[in-house]
């Protein structure tokens, strides 16, 4: 398909009235909200306003279920969730223009996260066939002893609105693979793609129950979710405030909970030899989603002797940045996901301004022509940063990118630490030993050498301090998560 048949497919499929999904139907709503294209404004579709009473019915669908998924055999799961991946396959740019309409996000970018999809998709249904137990010498005679691993129940999934498909697949795939049922709670803003995902799985043969979909408001749907008696699991992404509050609510009554959080993600350049390279990985990973990601480098650390070297590279990098709707040829940065996300990273800039720090380029609104009705804004770029400013220190989600310049290598490792996130860094070095003591100082969940803030969709994700709680994500990790240990003692004369 052609961009332009992005234009025709949305004028075709907006405009539809979606309700919950229980108990494999859909179940309408008294009450609806629209949700919106960041790029023009066009109502896409609306949908339930939900309250605690479908969030109880939701929650007892998949209490229902639970015992038959369960019951099945971990292959019989896994093959269920490899014609998922296939569906998703089969349907790539259908769900790449839902991604794109909701969320803003430039196609390929949209088309990017259907086949990341794709990939944990097929990873974890191959898991099925790796759920680990372990095997232990008895201090007695002619007794043996075992570990094995059974699924919690009931799982939470609640989702942000930055990715909406990866996420909602990082969450409910890993979930029925090792024998959960969901009930699963889209962000408002991004509901669209989700629904046609609850379609894909009842297709691909989850059982009715197995996943259930519930839309509305964090505090009249997450609230109650997570509190329900039946919800033994709470996999949340999104703001470490809120994340804290999950966490609250959840140990009260020890349910489990996996947390991915806020970032506040360094890039450090050591003496690397070179920097149009390693201007390219940082844009990349600063821009993509326009900046509105949890691994979006945000802070760049440079050795003194390098920074106007850098400054120059990452500007140049920055013009070859197109700005426009997704269906644009071209076009490599979307506009912002809604006008609060607009108005929160313009505000970030002044403040940067107003802290001394000195805007480079970018930061500049966009409101004439394809730009007048989206919530557009150029990238920033700023240097003469200090540590302590807040452009430095706090999330913004935006694009907004700050260039602090140092006088070591110890400075630099001190500088990355030195704020309440820990989820990505990234080290540009041509020495082997920096590299090394890079990845052994830096207080991050995951360390990048030689390259921007990308995962694999194999390898755990996850981060340290106020990026994370919880077992990591994605990989063999998600096992202790989703699942509880049970130890068997077994005398056998």
């Amino acid at each position: 398909m052609s961009t332009l048949n992005m234009v025709e497919w949305i004028k075709e499929n907006k405009g539809r009235t979606y309700g919950n999904y229980i108990n494999g139907e859909w179940v309408s709503s008294l009450e609806h909200f629209n949700v919106t294209n960041p790029a023009n404004k066009e109502i896409l579709g609306s949908f339930a306003s939900s309250g605690e009473a479908e969030v109880n019915k939701a929650v007892e669908s998949a209490h229902q279920a639970f015992p038959k998924w369960s019951a099945m055999t971990s292959p019989e799961r896994g093959e269920i969730l490899l014609k998922v991946a296939n569906l998703l396959e089969e349907n790539k740019e259908e769900l790449a223009f839902m991604l794109s309409a909701e969320q803003g996000k430039s196609l390929e970018e949209s088309l990017g996260e259907v086949s990341r999809s794709i990939k944990e998709t097929r990873f974890t249904a191959t898991e099925t066939f790796r759920i680990n137990g372990s095997t232990f010498p008895s201090e007695k005679d002619n007794a043996v002893s075992s570990s094995t691993r059974h699924p919690i129940g009931v799982v939470a999934a609640i989702a942000p609105w930055n990715f909406p498909l990866i996420t909602p697949i990082r969450k409910i795939i890993p979930a029925l693979a090792y024998g959960c049922t969901v009930v699963f709670k889209p962000a408002s803003e991004t509901p669209w793609v989700a629904a046609r995902l609850m379609e894909i799985l009842s297709e691909a043969g989850v059982i009715n129950g197995g996943v259930n979909y519930i839309t509305g408001k964090g505090s009249k749907v997450g609230t109650p979710l997570i509190k329900h008696k039946f919800v033994k699991g709470i996999t949340f992404t999104g703001s470490t405030q809120v994340g804290i509050g999950v966490n609250e609510i959840a140990s009260r009554k020890l349910a489990k909970t996996q947390l991915e959080l806020g970032g506040k993600n360094p890039a450090i350049i050591l003496n690397y030899h070179n920097l149009k390279f390693a201007a390219k990985e940082i844009v990349g990973a600063a821009f993509a989603c326009s900046g509105q990601r949890c691994t979006s480098i945000s802070r760049v650390i440079v050795l003194e002797e390098q920074k106007e070297d850098l400054l120059s590279a990452l500007t140049n990098e920055m013009e070859n940045i197109k700005i426009g709707p997704a269906w644009k040829e071209g076009v490599g940065m979307g506009p912002l996901t809604s006008n609060e996300q607009l108005n929160t990273t313009l505000s970030y800039i002044e403040t940067g301004k107003q802290e001394g720090a000195e805007l480079l380029s970018g930061g500049e609104l966009l409101t004439e022509g394809d730009y007048a009705d989206g919530y557009y804004i150029t990238p920033a770029l700023f240097s003469e940063v200090t540590e302590d400013m807040k452009i430095a220190t706090e999330e913004i989600f935006g694009p907004v990118l700050s260039v602090i310049s140092v006088n070591s290598k110890e400075e630099a490792l001190r500088i990355a630490n030195d704020v309440d996130y820990g989820l990505a860094a990234s080290v540009f070095t041509d020495k082997l030993q920096d590299a090394y003591e890079s990845v052994n100082k830096l207080q991050a969940g995951m360390v990048h050498v030689n390259h921007g803030t990308a995962s694999e969709p194999h390898i755990p994700f996850g981060g340290w301090k106020d990026s994370g709680h919880g077992s990591f994500s994605i990989g063999s990790t998600n096992q202790e998560f989703f699942t509880e240990l049970k130890v068997s003692y077994i005398k056998y004369l």
